[in-house]
């Protein structure tokens, strides 16, 4: 059954902009997300790279050095997803190979604080591809309307796919978006992407992939190294190296 959730009031916002007054904008400190241990054992602390929609409705970017902080300036006006693209630029690993974690104003605010996590980096991925397919053509679908404390209500196991739940970045978030635009909102297209399983050549590892909530792969000895490589380019990291697949090209490289 579809389900609409771009409706046109959001209660916690209502109440958010409330307690505002007459002001029209706020300044948040950025309080970023616990790196998974494996990356930063592996690859140290990241650089993270934020994008977020000043009071004008602009995108702003600002790379943060590793323990760096950043404060931001947010509009009180409409929902604001705020986006942090962890990289490791003395690995090679520029920002947006790795998934971003993120938090979207005002749901995600906690004092003078917005508190980003990993699961809000897919509502902020979600809401720049929404803006993506609407264009300019669409503003009834504007995602600043989106009901997010609904969708962030799906993701428990008796409503989506165990796949789903375990790993969210496992969806086409640009195939939901451009149906969502297109149609309306259907929780029934949030389903894993296919992925072919390659044996590659590589040390058995464990690996582990840009997905904060990917598990890693480990393969026995004798056994093929078979990796889910889906479309796009995909990236797994290891102690032995770093390994980049993208189709039919496949590149390992030792640290």
């Amino acid at each position: 059954m579809k389900t609409n959730i771009l409706k046109t009031a959001v209660i916690a916002l209502a109440l958010q902009l409330a307690c505002c007054g007459d002001r029209l904008s706020s300044l948040y400190t950025l309080e970023f997300p616990q790196t998974p241990e494996p990356w930063v054992s592996l690859l140290g602390e990241p650089h993270w790279r934020v994008e977020w929609l000043s009071p004008e409705g602009r995108r702003q970017t600002a790379d943060i050095l590793p323990g760096g902080s950043l404060q931001i300036e947010i509009p009180a006006t409409w929902t604001n997803p705020v986006t942090a693209r962890p990289y490791w630029p003395g690995s090679g690993l520029y920002a947006g190979l790795f998934m971003p974690a993120g938090a979207l104003f005002p749901f995600d605010v906690s004092g003078n604080r917005l508190c980003l996590s990993w699961e809000a980096g897919i509502d902020t991925v979600f809401y720049w591809e929404l803006v993506q397919a609407a264009g300019s053509q669409n503003s009834a679908k504007n995602p600043a309307h989106f009901d997010w404390p609904r969708f962030r209500e799906l993701f428990q196991p008796e409503v989506l796919n165990t796949e789903v739940i375990h790993d969210p970045w496992l969806v086409d978030w640009r195939y939901v978006a451009e149906r969502t635009i297109g149609a309306n909102f259907d929780r029934r297209r949030l389903i894993p992407q296919a992925a072919d399983f390659v044996d590659i050549p590589v040390p058995a590892g464990p690996w582990y992939g840009t997905s904060p909530f990917a598990e890693p792969l480990s393969f026995a000895e004798g056994k093929p190294h078979l990796f889910p490589v889906r479309p796009g380019f995909n990236v797994w990291v290891c102690r032995e190296g770093l390994l980049r697949v993208n189709g039919n090209i496949r590149v390992f490289k030792e640290w």
